[in-house]
């Protein structure tokens, strides 16, 4: 899973994927036409239910507009009663037989390259519900180039789906051939929705999904950095990682009065099917509330719940760079944040590893876990282009029982910050049976930090170096919002896998009102060793703990 060219697109192992721009555009003009619907069927032949929720569960249901938001067509389309059980329904059948490969895209869109793709643009003017009251409007992403895999788009109102048509207007493209091509084609690459979550008469992009099963979000004063997926199969196996699809989206249209938007979304892969639907609520921050029911094709060992992948390079701290570097830190992500099911708070800092990593900390039914851009501060990153200090944390809360099983973190060596190299997510610890169906539920949020336990200590900087005088290895945990402890009183617990630890001091730091942590230890010849540190008062854990795999170099 590597990030080809930061500013331009992404690679994930043999998925390429855009990489957008917020470009804060207004989606005005007329909304797109839907194309005309004969049937009550999909791509198979599914039970279809009516009644479709307009709006995330837990957000205010409101009526919708009673015009329909539409462009005349000779004939008005019928569609098709459409409610997320259409999507659990086609999952469930799709699961019963072999995977099908997803359409693919004329040669001749293909082969085109990345500069003639780049200039191929959604028309804003056909934005869909662009020049209605409701506050959102989607536009959509052209097939060619990496983007091989065809998807299909619903608009979803009153309860009814139709088919969004592409016409050779839809996209402004450098010659007519490109435009005749895209319209014969009639499916797309990926959406992208937009609203004003900066200022009141901008509709800002905020949340794309394009490539694979992929999808990133962004709140007010944010740009993009860490990614989403729907599911991750087989991630650093020996075999090579699968990468299911989303192949149809269905997105419900909210009524003027509504801040939040319901997108669902058909996923398939070799290995199993899914239902999706997103509640999104854009603003600050930004809020998905997921809800995933899976269908695996054959038992599946290693699959992640959740998956968030980023990238680290370094920090100069725990992480120095290999060549010289006018900037201090280089990453989307600094850390992986956990808050188990027995309420302890985890921190363990990124690492950009020499060799493949990979981290397993179990739990029982999690409360949360994310990947966290800690430092907000143009100064601690100098990079005038990236803007690494505006990039989203995204923390997952669990909001049915995930049981027992692991939070997983798989470091992968780079050298490169193009390179998307840190992943993590949920593994169940039965993995997921074949014939069975699971349903997961969580909350993600897209944050400047971790969005819980806002008032307590938290850990703001991790450094290694060698102890003053001494040949041994020497850490350094700078605690914040600790203005009141004694020092006197704490007491450090420090533990070390292979090893043994040495020292450990705690001293006041009046420069973040916390407290500075010391511990030295002996690897002992060992080539890794874990670390364990935690700050104690009468036995009661005061901070988050932190955690680090000490690599010999």
């Amino acid at each position: 899973m590597i990030l080809f060219s930061q500013c331009r697109f992404r690679v994930f192992g043999c998925i390429k994927w855009s990489l957008l721009t917020s470009l804060l555009l207004s989606a005005i003009g007329t909304p797109m036409v839907y194309a005309e619907e004969s049937g009550a069927t999909l791509e198979t032949e599914v039970a279809i239910n009516a009644n479709a929720s307009s709006v995330p569960d837990s957000a205010e249901k409101a009526p919708l507009e009673s015009r329909p938001a539409i462009a005349p067509v000779t004939q008005a389309p019928k569609g098709y009663e459409f409610s997320h059980q259409t999507v659990i329904d086609l999952a469930k059948d799709l699961a019963s037989a072999p995977m099908k490969p997803a359409e693919m895209a004329p040669k001749a869109l293909i082969d085109m390259d990345y500069p003639t793709y780049r200039q191929i643009n959604f028309q804003q003017n056909q934005a869909v519900w662009g020049n209605t009251p409701t506050k959102f409007s989607v536009q959509l992403f052209a097939p060619g180039f990496l983007f091989k895999d065809l998807v299909s788009i619903d608009a979803v109102e009153n309860g009814r789906a139709f088919p969004l048509k592409v016409s050779e207007d839809s996209f402004k493209t450098p010659n007519d051939e490109i435009s005749k091509l895209i319209s014969q084609v009639g499916k797309y690459a990926g959406l992208r929705l937009h609203y004003p979550i900066n200022t009141a008469d901008m509709n800002d992009e905020f949340i794309v999904f394009q490539g694979a099963s992929y999808f990133r979000a962004i709140s007010k004063g944010q740009s993009y950095g860490l990614s989403a997926r729907g599911l991750a199969v087989d991630v650093a196996q020996p075999k090579g990682e699968e990468f299911p699809m989303f192949k149809q989206f269905w997105i419900e249209r909210p009524s003027s009065s509504q801040d939040a938007i319901v997108v669902h979304a058909l996923l398939d892969s070799k290995s199993v099917t899914g239902a999706y639907r997103f509640g999104i609520y854009p603003g600050k921050p930004t809020r998905v509330d997921v809800k995933a029911t899976l269908f695996p094709r054959v038992d599946l060992k290693n699959v992640g719940i959740a998956p968030l992948t980023s990238m680290f390079m370094y920090n100069n701290s725990l992480d120095g760079s290999d060549i010289p570097d006018y900037r201090p830190a280089v990453h989307d992500s600094e850390g992986l944040q956990i808050l188990t099911g027995q309420d302890e708070m985890v921190w363990r800092p990124l690492n950009n590893p020499k060799s493949l990593q990979v981290s397993a900390f179990s739990d029982n039914s999690p409360k949360g876990f994310g990947l966290i851009q800690r430092h907000r501060g143009f100064e601690d990153y100098q990079d005038l282009e990236a803007s690494y200090h505006t990039r989203p944390s995204a923390w997952i809360k669990p909001l049915n029982d995930w049981g027992e099983g692991h939070v997983e973190l798989v470091e992968i060596p780079s050298n490169a910050e193009t390179n998307d190299n840190i992943v993590t997510y949920w593994q169940p610890k039965e993995g997921l049976k074949k014939g069975e169906s699971y349903t997961y539920q969580y909350l993600m949020t897209w944050s400047n930090d971790t969005p819980v336990s806002l008032d307590s200590p938290r850990i703001v900087r991790s450094a290694k170096g060698v102890k003053l005088f001494k040949t041994n290895p020497e850490v350094v945990i700078d605690f914040n919002k600790m203005p009141d402890v004694d020092v006197d009183d704490l007491t450090i617990d420090a533990s070390i896998s292979n090893g043994k630890i040495l020292e450990t001091i705690a001293v006041k730091n009046p420069h973040n009102n916390g407290v500075r942590v010391y511990v030295s230890f002996d690897p002992e010849d060992t080539a890794l060793s874990e670390l364990r540190v935690q700050l104690k008062q009468d036995d009661v854990a005061v901070a988050p703990t932190w955690l680090y795999r000490w690599i010999k170099e």
